[in-house]
């Protein structure tokens, strides 16, 4: 296991030299924060349809557009289990029947990786760079990030902690895949939600969660919830937890903050063979020693 802790926006894990780690789906809280910042150049409006499509930006990021999820497809499970080269975006989303919704946009809620493929492209339009670029340029570089870049062959991923066990292509993350330390995952989200990059406004509407019901057995959250590219909701305790939690072939990153008053703390952890729930709750655990100054 590999954890790196922010205090009060100071980081609290010593110094060493890091392996990247896959960041699984903690890159869609990135690519939030870079669609955000196209919001804040006044480059598209939150609730702006997309071009040629019945939903906005809003519900694209939290997951309300009525969209589906390739992950619905056993053949997508089958081919990533034999380590088969990835389909086309275009076969996938023929594969899967993508752009029909399957409801009203803003009328439910059902997580779906194909809305953050269509927000990476929505980025290249409105920038008119590749998203490693505006991510780069409207994310990382104005957290102070470093060493963080998207994994685009296998070979990229066999330089991280899954090593030589990993034979997996990096294209089957359709909305792209971040490496990086887990220590930049927690500097990341600390600083994007201390104000750095957005503005308060900005951050209250990426923070503002529609509730998924009541608890989640084998997870810490008592009142789950998902805001704009975060998992938002309550824990034991009565604290709010904000981040994301992403899960791969053999790996899972939590990286969440927790803020009470003028105190907060922020974890990142990643483990190999272990479930979500599990992972969260290391998280938890290390952020609540924090707060209580343990």
């Amino acid at each position: 296991m590999l954890s790196s802790l922010v205090s009060n926006g100071q980081p609290q894990t010593p110094d060493r030299l890091e392996l990247m780690a896959p960041w699984w789906s903690f890159t869609k809280t990135v690519l939030a924060a870079t669609a955000l910042s196209l919001v804040r150049d006044g480059l598209i409006g939150l609730d702006d349809p997309i071009s040629d499509q019945p939903f906005t930006l809003r519900q694209l990021l939290r997951h309300e557009a009525g969209l589906a999820d390739y992950g619905e497809l056993a053949e997508y499970h089958a081919a990533v289990t034999n380590s088969e080269p990835a389909w086309s975006a275009d076969e996938m989303m023929q594969r899967l029947d993508g752009a029909r919704l399957r409801c009203n946009p803003g009328t439910d809620w059902h997580y779906s990786n194909v809305g953050y493929l269509l927000i990476g492209r929505l980025i290249e339009r409105l920038t008119d760079l590749t998203l490693d670029d505006a991510v780069t340029q409207r994310a990382l570089t104005p957290l102070g990030l470093s060493n963080v870049r998207f994994a685009k062959t296998r070979a990229d991923l066999q330089k991280t902690h899954l090593g030589s066990t990993s034979n997996y292509d990096p294209a089957w993350v359709y909305h792209g895949l971040l490496i990086g330390p887990i220590s930049q995952a927690a500097l990341f989200l600390d600083r994007l939600l201390c104000g750095e990059l957005l503005s308060t406004g900005l951050l209250q509407e990426m923070q503002t969660a529609r509730t998924l019901g009541g608890p989640i057995p084998g997870r810490p959250w008592i009142i789950p919830g998902y805001g704009l590219g975060v998992m938002q909701g309550s824990i034991d305790g009565g604290h709010s937890l904000c981040g994301h939690t992403g899960c791969g072939p053999g790996s899972v990153i939590a990286v969440y903050r927790i803020r009470d008053g003028d105190a907060s703390a922020c974890c990142a952890v990643f483990e190999a063979g272990a479930s979500e729930g599990a992972v969260e709750a290391i998280a938890v655990r290390q952020l609540m020693q924090v707060m209580r100054g343990g």
